[in-house]
């Protein structure tokens, strides 16, 4: 279905160019008014882009993001989780073999992207916790110092994150929480590797009060 907007145009005409049409008394000027009814479809054909990022985030809901698939994803407890197109760079993987430790939710994790340099989404201002949810699945990793990256979100950075050492070990979920107040409409988290290829597996962006 197609939503109108209606935009209301208001000009000034001057009457000489009327005068043969209305009779003197109206030569003083006239007010018209427009209504102008636009299909975002109509929009969307001009080419205009939207800003960064994709679909808002809804309101009062949890936006669980999963960032190496391409399909979305139920998880153990029948949760879903979105695939997105708001990284800039980087690869995906999956995985499904894997067993991943501390976690209730393991198929969460057994994909990924690697070698990303940004992520950015549109979502309404307010606050939220947002949490990034890693784990070491690349085999080749096999001790601290092979996988470490910095990452920043909305201003927080987090450097030298080593995440064989924060995790605890491969095969093992470990979730970073980063409270955000956000005022520009963009949750925009930023990635720089170090040794090896920042990697994550998913994102929920989660309102709060």
């Amino acid at each position: 279905m197609d939503f109108f907007f209606t935009t209301l145009i208001v000009a000034r005409i001057p009457m000489k160019n009327l005068s043969p049409l209305l009779p003197p008394s109206l030569h003083a000027g006239l007010v018209v008014l427009l209504l102008l009814s636009v299909s975002p479809a109509i929009l969307a054909s001009s080419g205009a882009a939207p800003a960064a990022g994709t679909a808002p985030v809804a309101a009062g809901g949890t936006t669980s993001i999963i960032a190496g698939l391409s399909a979305p994803l139920t998880d153990e407890k029948g949760e879903k989780w979105l695939p997105s197109r708001d990284f800039l760079d980087g690869d995906t993987m999956v995985r499904p073999e894997l067993s991943i430790a501390n976690t209730e939710i393991p198929s969460v994790y057994c994909s990924e992207r690697f070698g990303m340099t940004r992520f950015v989404r549109r979502i309404p201002n307010g606050n939220y916790l947002v949490k990034l949810h890693f784990a070491v699945t690349y085999k080749a990793i096999d001790g601290p110092r092979q996988c470490v990256f910095s990452f920043d979100v909305e201003g927080r950075a987090f450097k030298d994150s080593d995440l064989f050492a924060r995790a605890g070990g491969d095969l093992k979920a470990y979730v970073e929480s980063i409270p955000v107040a956000i005022r520009d409409g963009d949750l925009e988290i930023k990635f720089t590797g170090l040794s090896g290829n920042p990697t994550i597996s998913a994102i929920e962006i989660v309102p709060q009060p």
